[in-house]
């Protein structure tokens, strides 16, 4: 296998000033590309800067909330202004607005909405312009959840703009495939802030920051672990290594990796000219709705007391 090796590489992460963003910078960094880290907060996104330098990486920041064109024109801008090129761009910027159906607000749903799916969407397209230009391929890694790939109570509009990037994922990579640009989906479990508010990870979150190891039914059984820990996919897919894998959601974290599926049929029945509601209510409970699909995230295993 090619070793991973990105000397020479250029890379954009959105939302990179702290948590799965920051680790994510790092590993590329780490790997040898350049990266323009991105966070709304300048004092976050400078902070990040000093510790990947100090790692002995090489990094700017630029600091604009992602969503609109202009700020995915900046941050590709600022790439190219700095390094000479775009390789790789990593969509990791996002928010959380919380709020069961009836109680979420019209702001609720397009804050959310505008920066996962429109800033990925806004990123993506300004990046892919610049990438074709160069004429030698390149990587997008596009940040999805587990909420996109089953649903989530209260996450109405987290949820449908982490689908709709799995979704992205598969369109891009046709429309690119013949420029060389990959596109993945990746689905990241780990401990943040984010996941720290799940009442049966909390403790265990608190231990690890403590200094204990997350046991092994949340690394292997949950598929749960650091941000670092799903980090190691994102310069994978940015490598030689990776060129042949497009349009696939990769899930890691803690001790795993995953292929998830896309959406299928799964059963299938059939009427001689056609269906009615009569004889959908006979056939249906014993055909294709034999076996109806579960929704939401699973809840976690927890050993027993």
């Amino acid at each position: 296998m090619p070793s991973i090796d990105l000397t020479g590489k250029v890379a954009v992460v959105t939302g990179s000033g702290r948590g799965l963003g920051l680790a994510y910078a790092h590993a590329l960094a780490a790997h040898g590309a350049s990266v323009v880290v991105n966070d709304v907060d300048e004092a976050v996104a400078e902070a990040a800067v000093k510790s990947i330098t100090e790692a002995g990486g090489t990094a700017v920041a630029e600091v604009v909330p992602v969503g609109t064109s202009e700020a995915a024109e900046r941050l590709v801008n600022r790439a190219v202004e700095e390094f000479g090129r775009l390789d790789i761009l990593v969509t990791n910027a996002g928010i959380l607005r919380d709020k069961v159906l009836w109680k979420m607000t019209d702001d609720d749903f397009d804050a959310v909405v505008t920066t996962h799916l429109k800033g990925t969407f806004t990123c993506a397209r300004a990046a892919a312009v610049r990438m074709r230009e160069q004429g030698e391929g390149g990587t997008l890694v596009l940040v999805g959840s587990p909420a996109g790939q089953r649903g989530n109570f209260g996450q109405t509009n987290y949820a449908a703009a982490k689908a709709g990037i799995a979704a992205m994922a598969r369109t891009w990579s046709m429309e690119l495939g013949r420029a060389g640009i990959t596109v993945n989906a990746i689905v990241p479990v780990a401990a943040t802030a984010m996941t720290e508010t799940i009442p049966a990870f909390a403790p265990y979150i608190e231990a690890m920051r403590n200094g204990d190891p997350l046991p092994d039914f949340l690394r292997k059984g949950e598929g749960f672990g650091t941000p670092e820990d799903c980090a190691a996919v994102v310069p994978f897919l940015a490598s030689e290594a990776a060129r042949g894998i497009t349009g696939q959601a990769i899930g890691i974290g803690g001790d795993k990796v995953a292929l998830w599926s896309h959406p299928q049929e799964i059963r299938a029945a059939y009427a001689d000219g056609g269906w009615t509601p009569d004889t959908l209510a006979d056939a249906f409970p014993t055909s294709v709705g034999a076996e109806l699909q579960t929704v939401g995230i699973p809840a976690p295993k927890l050993p027993e007391a």
